[in-house]
């Protein structure tokens, strides 16, 4: 089956690389890599760590995603950057990447890591996010607390928000999923801790819907074989497993088979 991983960093300098083992690979060998654990294509924003004074290197990541999609155009889907201190250039970008540039994916957004926290249920970040739904972009967020997930599920219901990671604990995981079921237009991609927990994808399917989980494994920090094999290992049918391996993403992305 087709696997689409919704949740890559490209690692294209020292800046960008998250990997905790182990040198940067070039990106044709990160690719490689990808393609070797039997991942069709990959999505996602190239992530640094810092305390922008300007939108300029937030742009600047963004270039980078776009520059790396004109190389690997038949492999690579560039997820772009916005920044809640920064909402007027950061919808102007929605309107150059989005609007002119067709990108359909905004993040993974790491507020920790990118300056600005869990700022996502503020209003210059709602009114960003909005933007983005406006041209038709899922918006994939990084945030370990519900109650701020829930309160911008609620204050935006018609964009699509994609949740990075089940959480690293089965209480988390069990709130995340509960809000996952609550909120139409959340998802979850199951980067990150939780796919070593045996029957954790058969009960987030169980509990939210088969059309609401995203394959997404954070490579290059993560093994991407581990979640492909953990996918497979999972007692699911066929119709699931299309879904959550492309087809939830393709639909999110409004692309076509």
């Amino acid at each position: 089956m087709e696997i689409i991983d919704c949740h890559y960093h490209p690692a294209l300098d020292n800046a960008t690389h998250l990997a905790w083992y182990g040198p940067r690979l070039p990106v044709e060998h990160q690719i490689d890599a990808l393609r070797r654990a039997g991942i069709s294509r990959a999505c996602g924003a190239p992530v640094a760590v810092m305390q922008p004074a300007s939108f300029a290197p937030i742009r600047a990541l963004n270039d980078q995603a776009l520059a790396l999609r004109d190389r690997f155009p038949d492999f690579y889907v560039p997820g772009i950057h916005v920044h809640p201190h920064f909402p007027d250039e950061s919808c102007a970008e929605l309107e150059r990447c989005c609007g002119r540039a067709g990108v359909r994916w905004v993040g993974e957004l790491v507020g920790r890591m990118m300056g600005f926290g869990e700022e996502f249920a503020t209003p210059p970040c709602l009114a960003i996010l909005r933007e983005a739904g406006r041209h038709g972009a899922a918006v994939n967020i990084h945030c370990t607390d519900v109650t701020v997930v829930d309160a911008l599920c609620q204050a935006l219901p018609g964009v699509k928000i994609v949740l990075a990671h089940p959480g690293g604990g089965r209480d988390e995981f069990r709130a995340r999923i509960a809000l996952v079921a609550r909120f139409p237009n959340l998802h979850l991609d199951l980067s990150g801790s939780g796919i070593d927990r045996l029957g954790l994808v058969r009960a987030a399917i169980d509990a939210a819907g088969a059309d609401k989980i995203l394959f997404g494994t954070d490579y290059p920090l993560n093994n991407p074989a581990v979640y492909v094999h953990g996918i497979a290992f999972e007692v699911l049918s066929d119709a699931e497993r299309r879904l959550l391996l492309s087809g939830n993403f393709r639909r999110l992305c409004g692309m076509t088979p």
